[in-house]
């Protein structure tokens, strides 16, 4: 979801540091881009105890205030996007089945997909709460699938940060890279798709 249906890495970037900085912290735009990027806050917390010595007993108290300033960020910046709402209308037309697998927590994929106007073209939608292992574990894509009763070999995972590259390509699934939201559109996905068909054939 973050980075690829929603323009919403430097949000969570953003709150994290806002919430930090209440007690003197902040991970550096190269240490979010390198080592935090995609995992779920409580664990972005617990590398920085480990590698900071941000105390533990914080972390509760970081982790609410972090999603308060996401809402608030989801509130003003979130909007519809007229080619993802295209894209994902078109695939379901197609009879595509869809589903979102997000490291954020279930308040935060069902706000922003709510804003987004995406959640009617989803089967159904995951969160870092209905998996014992987040990503880069491949849990959440191995659920989905589960749910959705197909096999890796017939889904393809969008994803664009190195976390959830390596949760895509562990579940055996077929990869669509995404750099910037705007790649996500119907003709990019579709060539995937031909391109993997054809492979198989």
């Amino acid at each position: 979801m973050d980075g690829v249906l929603i323009e919403a890495k430097d949000w969570h970037y953003e709150a994290l540091n806002r919430a930090l900085a209440l007690f003197g912290y902040e991970i550096s735009r190269f240490e979010h881009l390198s080592a935090y990027d995609g995992l779920p806050t409580k664990v972005k917390l617990e590398k920085l105890s480990l590698e900071k010595g941000l105390p533990r007993y914080l972390h509760s108290f970081i982790n609410e205030m972090k999603q308060q300033y996401t809402i608030e960020m989801i509130y003003n910046k979130c909007r519809p996007r007229f080619d993802h709402e295209y894209a994902l209308s078109r695939l379901r037309v197609e009879g595509y089945r869809m589903a979102v697998g997000s490291n954020s927590i279930r308040k935060t994929v069902e706000l922003m997909m709510e804003k987004a106007r995406l959640t009617n073209y989803f089967d159904f939608m995951l969160s870092n709460q209905d998996v014992v292992r987040s990503k880069p574990d491949p849990d959440i894509y191995l659920t989905a699938m589960k749910r959705l009763g197909v096999s890796p070999d017939e889904v393809l995972i969008l994803e664009d940060n190195e976390n959830g590259i390596k949760a895509a390509l562990a579940s055996g699934g077929h990869l669509l890279k995404i750099n910037e939201v705007s790649d996500v559109n119907y003709a990019n996905i579709k060539s995937r798709i031909n391109e993997i068909e054809r492979a198989s054939e």
